[in-house]
């Protein structure tokens, strides 16, 4: 099953636009989602502090502030290791 994880804040309105815009792509295509909520790690918050919501499969980004549809089916369609 693929692993994508959604950076994300709890009072970021773009960050639940995007969560619920993958919640039917997710039954639809099988993947897993990790939450993970930046504030609480200041590693994280120092990374992605501006860019949230960011989409990302394993060490690669697939979209920030607003779902990018092509690029999240394109990697969804491909096989795992086949896009870097």
């Amino acid at each position: 099953m693929r692993q994508l994880t959604l950076y994300f804040r709890e009072y970021c309105s773009l960050c639940h636009d995007m969560l619920a815009q993958l919640q039917p792509l997710q039954q639809q295509y099988g993947f897993a989602l990790d939450i993970v909520d930046v504030d609480a790690d200041p590693l994280l918050e120092e990374k992605y502090n501006e860019l949230v919501p960011v989409l990302m499969e394993g060490a690669t980004e697939i979209c920030h502030w607003h779902l990018d549809l092509p690029r999240l089916l394109a990697r969804l369609a491909a096989q795992p290791g086949e896009i870097g």
